[in-house]
């Protein structure tokens, strides 16, 4: 039974005087955290109706008083964390706004999640201008804005937890990505994520006396879930990095004096790729939790930096699947948490195979050994996405949950990610649509066929690529593929593909549908001319040579992932 708040984690932080949160400008104590996230509560339930409310009092839903959701379009800042206070204290949502998402794109997701009101800055507004997202200018805060800190500070009260607050009140709508393109919302109640925030805290070696450096983004579950929480159970220190920056970041722990972190693959290989010095060791660091670092980028972050990397498996949606082993191999996730974790085929529903795994840990049984990870006692457990009830059911099937990952058990009972089924391909730890990137390419007037597909990264997770059909006579050049791209202003930062495979005739099945499985195995290892996206800011695709090829094998091997090459 889940049978405790956020709200009621913060109250029990008031006189506490140890410091709850830093930035580089200001230091707060948890009890000021806490008294700062009341004053904005009280602010909201005055934007939510007419008139003021006192602080503590109840808003009951009905279908004119619906729940209320807070959009926050932040990088991280201090506001963004005491609006989660706020939101928590005040029975409210708070819906994380992706800022990497642009255009149509980013109107649609936050269209869907019915707003009532926005908290962002002058750069937010920017991003939003000329964009319907269903939310009046009226109802946008600025934190940057003169007259804020006074409208704050007139609505300071006594913190008290609105009437309404449950274990099952929504707090969260966190977006993720599924095989459509459309976007899902995954929520999140306050006593799931005061749950998580109990167990990761343990889990994760989350003490008071830590200082948690945060540069992950604050809209997603691995700041929320794995950093946040947990040092909000623990009393633990949470420190500010308004985004992740590789340079940036062995400064901003001496800065602070950081002992743990959270992180995705990508960020440690980025880590790693900075110059090395004779005193990267004199750090405050002590570990790290994360997703997608290699074994190899775990031993070279101990050795470098002094500090051991967790690694672990979940998602907004659940958690708490896997238990982690000191014995498990390097690339294991450790062992299922309790026996309704299996591996299964997706269409018997029967346990697969153990696999068998060669001298490099390759699986040599995958037909037999390799299936989509579930739960069969999590359905339960799992909330469901925000007015999507097709992705709900997608989720839950036959009572059980399903990951929507695959994975695979050796014969000593230790589970491996074995990668994501439908069109997902996973970028900076973030679920990017192959169909939507397939669709976008596609509209290109000179391009006959397109499809797209995830290619493994050197370092983690995967890279976009796309393989294109375009007529006898055009050329590649012809088509101006970058400034194209930029036009498209539902792709995203991230959905462009690196790397672009041209040819005249891709191969088809009989019914004339592109073989995409075949052109995912071959990636950019194929005879035809391969693009490959090149430089910053203003990005071009440059033929693929043989040297870069080979220059680009090499890297997999370096880090430890020549396993993912044919």
């Amino acid at each position: 039974m889940r049978d405790e708040t956020i709200a009621a984690m913060l109250l029990a932080r008031l006189g506490d005087a140890r410091p709850g949160l830093r930035s580089r400008e200001r230091t707060w104590t948890w009890d000021e955290v806490v008294r700062e996230s009341a004053a904005r509560a009280a602010l909201a339930r005055d934007l939510r109706r007419d008139g003021p409310v006192p602080c503590g009092g109840s808003t009951p839903h009905s279908p004119r008083n619906p729940p209320f959701h807070i959009g926050v379009l932040l990088e991280n800042v201090p506001e963004y964390v005491l609006w989660l206070g706020a939101a928590a204290l005040g029975g409210a949502t708070i819906v994380g706004i992706n800022s990497t998402r642009t255009g149509a794109y980013l109107e649609q997701e936050v269209r869907h999640t019915d707003l009532q009101l926005v908290v962002t800055d002058r750069a937010g507004l920017e991003l939003l201008d000329g964009l319907d997202i269903g939310v009046p200018r009226d109802r946008f805060l600025l934190v940057d804005d003169d007259g804020y800190p006074d409208l704050v500070a007139a609505h300071a009260c006594e913190p008290e937890a609105d009437a309404s607050v449950t274990p099952e009140t929504q707090l969260l709508l966190l977006f993720t990505s599924g095989t459509t393109g459309a976007s899902k919302a995954a929520r999140c109640s306050q006593g799931r994520l005061a749950e998580l925030g109990r167990n990761n805290s343990a889990k994760y070696d989350v003490k008071r006396e830590d200082i948690s450096y945060c540069s992950m983004p604050l809209f997603h579950g691995n700041a929320l879930m794995a950093l946040w929480a947990p040092s909000l159970a623990a009393g633990a220190t949470v420190v500010l990095a308004r985004k992740f920056s590789a340079s940036g970041f062995l400064p901003d722990v001496r800065y602070y004096g950081a002992t743990f972190f959270t992180y995705v693959g990508k960020a440690i290989g980025y880590v790693l790729a900075t110059p090395e010095k004779p005193d990267d060791g004199d750090n405050t660091l002590t570990h790290g939790f994360g997703t997608e670092a290699s074994p190899e980028d775990k031993a070279e972050f101990l050795r470098r930096f002094g500090a051991r990397l967790v690694e672990g498996y979940g998602s907004s949606e659940s958690a708490g699947m896997i238990r982690r082993d000191p014995q498990a191999p390097p690339s294991a996730l450790g062992r299922p948490a309790h026996d309704g974790v299996r591996i299964v085929n997706p269409e018997t529903r029967e346990t697969c195979a153990p696999a068998v795994l060669d001298g490099h840990g390759r699986v040599t049984n995958a037909e037999a050994a390799v299936g989509e990870i579930v739960d069969v006692h999590g359905a339960a457990g799992f909330e469901g996405y925000y007015r999507n009830p097709e992705a709900d059911a997608e989720r839950v099937r036959h009572g059980w949950y399903w990951t929507g990952d695959l994975g695979y058990v050796d014969g000593d009972g230790f589970l491996y990610f074995g990668g994501r089924s439908g069109d997902w391909i996973r970028v900076d730890s973030e679920n990017i649509s192959a169909l939507l990137t397939q669709n976008v390419v596609r509209r290109h007037p000179k391009i006959v066929d397109a499809v797209a597909f995830g290619v493994p990264d050197p370092r983690s997770g995967d890279q976009v690529m796309a393989a294109i059909e375009i007529p006898e006579g055009v050329r590649f050049e012809d088509l101006d593929l970058p400034a194209f791209l930029a036009r498209q202003d539902d792709l995203g930062t991230k959905g462009a593909p690196r790397f672009v495979r041209v040819s005249h005739a891709l191969p088809t099945t009989g019914s004339g549908k592109l073989k995409k499985k075949e052109l995912q195995l071959d990636g950019w290892r194929t005879s035809d001319p391969v693009f490959r996206w090149a430089g910053r800011g203003s990005p071009e695709y440059v033929p693929m040579t043989g040297a870069d090829k080979a220059a680009l094998r090499e890297e997999f091997v370096a880090a430890g992932r020549g396993r993912f090459l044919p």
